[in-house]
Parts: C-alpha cells; sequence; structure tokens
C-alpha cells in the first residue's frame, strides 16, 4: 500500500433536533478501510480515517436512517471502497460514483444492482486551478446521458454558480435529474440577488433540477453562517420540493472541521415550517434516490 496522510474522522455532538423517521444525510464520504482501499490518486488533502463502522456511528449520532456516498476524488473512478459500505449497511446506503465515458454498460448495470443511483461530475477548481485529481467533467456527462438514463442515474454536479448559470440549460436537455452539490456554489460576497444564483433559482422551477443544502463549502463565511442564510431561504421559498439536505462529513479540506450536529440545527432553525422541514430530510430523498420507508431506526 502506498502511504497515505490521514487524520482522525471529526467528532460530532448529537442534533438538539430529533429527526423524522427516515431522514436522509444526502452527502458524506467513506474513505477506507486504507489497508483494502487504498487511494488511486494523489491526493490535496489528507484522507479522513473515516470506514464503514466509524460512518455507521456517525450515522448513528446524527440520526439519519439513510445516506448517500458520494465518491471523493483520491478514489478516481473505483468505487470499491463505497460498494463495499454499501453492502454492508443493511440498506442504509447508496451511492454516486464517478465514471469516465470508457466505463462499460456491465459495469453500470452491476453498480446500479449494488447501489449505485448517480454519477458525479465535477467543474469546480481545486487549489492551484485544475480539477480535482480523480474528478470528471461536464464534456463526460454529455457522453454518458442516454447510457445513464437507460440504467436509471442522475447528475450529481459540483461548480460555481456563474458554471451552472452558463451549463444549465443545455444540461437540463440530457433528460437527467441534475443534483447540484453545496446549495450550488453561488457567491457569499454577491449576495442571494446575484444573476448567476437566480438563474439557478428560475431553472429549478421549470427543470429537473435538485439542491443539496449544505452549509460547509462557504469559505470565508461568518463563524454562524449568518451571511450563507439569504441563500437557503431564496431556495427554501422557490423550490422546497427539490430541496434535499447534505452533511458533507468528514469534511475534507476543511480546519477546523464543522460540527455535523450543529449543522442539522441551523437547518432546523432556519427551516421553521416541520413540514418543509420533513420533506426536506424525508420525502424529497425518498423520491430522488428510490429509498423505502423506513420505521424509525438509525441505519
Amino acid at each position: 500500500m502506498r502511504d497515505v496522510e490521514t487524520v482522525a474522522a471529526p467528532a460530532l455532538s448529537r442534533p438538539a433536533l430529533a429527526l423524522p423517521a427516515g431522514a436522509v444525510d444526502a452527502h458524506s464520504h467513506v474513505f477506507g478501510p486504507f489497508d483494502r482501499f487504498p487511494p488511486h490518486q494523489a491526493s490535496v488533502y489528507a484522507l479522513p480515517d473515516a470506514p464503514p463502522d466509524i460512518h455507521k456511528a456517525f450515522r448513528e449520532t446524527l440520526g439519519v436512517a439513510y445516506g448517500v456516498l458520494t465518491q471523493p476524488a483520491p478514489y478516481g473512478d473505483d468505487p470499491s471502497a463505497m460498494l463495499a459500505a454499501i453492502e454492508g449497511s443493511n440498506g442504509a446506503l447508496c451511492g454516486v460514483a464517478v465514471a469516465s465515458p470508457e466505463v462499460t454498460d456491465a459495469t453500470l448495470a452491476d453498480w446500479a444492482a449494488r447501489g449505485i443511483v448517480g454519477l458525479r461530475f465535477v467543474e469546480m477548481r481545486a487549489p492551484g486551478g485544475g480539477r480535482y485529481p480523480g474528478s470528471i467533467g461536464f464534456d463526460a456527462l454529455r457522453v454518458l446521458a442516454p447510457r445513464m438514463r437507460e440504467h436509471g442515474l442522475h447528475a450529481q454536479l459540483w461548480a460555481s454558480a456563474d458554471q451552472y448559470a452558463e451549463a444549465l440549460p443545455e444540461l437540463l436537455t440530457l433528460g437527467l435529474p441534475l443534483v447540484l452539490d453545496h446549495m450550488a456554489s453561488p457567491d457569499r460576497v454577491r449576495g442571494a440577488g446575484d444573476p448567476a444564483f437566480r438563474t439557478i433559482v428560475d431553472h429549478m422551477l421549470g427543470g429537473d433540477i435538485w439542491v443539496k443544502l449544505t452549509l460547509c463549502r462557504f469559505f470565508g463565511a461568518s463563524a454562524d453562517y449568518g451571511d450563507v442564510r439569504p441563500f437557503h431561504d431564496a431556495l427554501v421559498e422557490a423550490a422546497p420540493e427539490r430541496l434535499i439536505w447534505g452533511s458533507d462529513w468528514p469534511y475534507v479540506r476543511l480546519d477546523p472541521a464543522p460540527d455535523a450536529g450543529r449543522m442539522v440545527d441551523l437547518f432546523a432553525n432556519w427551516t421553521a415550517d416541520p413540514t418543509v422541514r420533513e420533506a426536506i430530510l424525508v420525502d424529497n430523498p425518498a423520491r430522488l434516490y428510490g429509498l423505502p420507508p423506513r420505521e424509525g431506526e438509525a441505519g
């Protein structure tokens, strides 16, 4: 095994909000165990020690029944670590993988049968420029879209709001659900009235677009994320039926790492209507990911 720089997975507090039965964390990651699943790509960050058992303990503390795993860039297009976690989760996990246009239909069919529900495509730039090593861009999505439709896979996207505003008109013609990471990555300084962000919101009203209410990637945000709340409020007001919530645990490239329990409580405090909260935590992700009902147990 190659040398792997690792850090402990961040701890979390139990949320003050008791989450409803069937609640979903729609964005988190597993890493390792590294003796079985070493990284395939050089990483721009230290890898958290977050194998399936630690991830399970995280879900139980958070109080979620389901988790949707996102393939970390250091694993490239090999989802073996994620598939192992899914297979050992007793139905509590599904995942979003990464694939190039060279992936075979047999591989896509196998992944879908084993709990892969989507593929991720990234245009967001890494520190120093360029996409994150191991990530795949939107050009691959354009090629893969017909086969993704055949296998029932959605497209999970990470880009800036400006990139989304430019690309969404074309990407919506591909006939796939589009899931935008990290609140669609708007520009915090330009605010919720920024034309790029408003363009995304407008597309949500008429297209198959979903947005993850994930706060932690707003670099430079105030300690209480108060300067981010206008984006949250605009999304909830415009299209609550198209929103899902995700923690992004174990918070790579964030020092100090956020407290996932506090992220839940912020979401609860900002989303006053309990019916809307339950839709975002339970009903919407169940519809998007095809999750069955679950009777109150943590996964």
